[in-house]
């Protein structure tokens, strides 16, 4: 009698160790993400501490492959023009940004948080419309993010809205897309299991 429990026992085990690391193995899966936004940029009070660079924020709002979402990033732009290979030319000028950071909200309340690592802004001066390209490095988050990491490219159009008396753009319109592939995002019954 004891070797017919065992058996099943045995097999029982070797059901429960498989079905784990397949979680695991899900769990540690990268996603594929491509999120849609449009809002608005404007100077930021918050100071990145960057020297010689001006400090812009944005307010987005989008969908995606993740679900619905809101990003709040504010970024040091430099002050001063730089090089690029794609940004050249008599009527272009090319802006780097120096730092930045963000965080996005999803619909479930999950946050998700991202450092800028490089990128910068090509500015058309005939049509005052700027073309951005960054990147930006995932850190983390809570909830389903509490674990995440990754990298998410931002592609921005940006058109100026309003400008000041001295005639230097404060208030842009901003459409674009976020997209790249992040790692560690928990399942719903994942992060259930966590939160207990």
């Amino acid at each position: 009698m004891f070797r017919s429990v065992r058996g099943p026992m045995k097999h029982l085990a070797t059901v429960a160790l498989i079905l784990n690391l397949g979680v695991i193995a899900a769990r540690a899966q990268d996603v594929s993400v491509k999120m849609s936004f449009s809002g608005t940029s404007a100077p930021s009070t918050i100071n990145l501490q960057q020297p010689n660079t001006s400090n812009d924020g944005d307010n987005f709002a989008g969908e995606g492959t993740l679900g619905s979402f809101t990003v709040t990033n504010v970024r040091a732009i430099a002050n001063s023009p730089g090089t690029s290979s794609t940004c050249s030319g008599s009527t272009q000028l090319f802006l780097p940004e120096l730092a930045g950071v963000g965080v996005f909200r999803f619909g479930d309340g999950s946050l998700l948080e991202v450092n800028l690592t490089h990128g910068g802004d090509c500015i058309d001066l005939t049509t005052n419309v700027a073309h951005c390209t960054l990147t930006f490095q995932i850190t983390g988050g809570t909830r389903r993010f509490q674990h995440a990491s990754g990298v998410l490219t931002m592609t921005e159009t940006v058109e100026t809205v309003a400008s000041d008396t001295l005639g230097n753009p404060v208030l842009f319109a901003a459409t674009g897309e976020f997209a790249g592939t992040i790692s560690g995002v928990a399942t719903e019954n994942t992060q259930h299991r966590e939160e207990q």
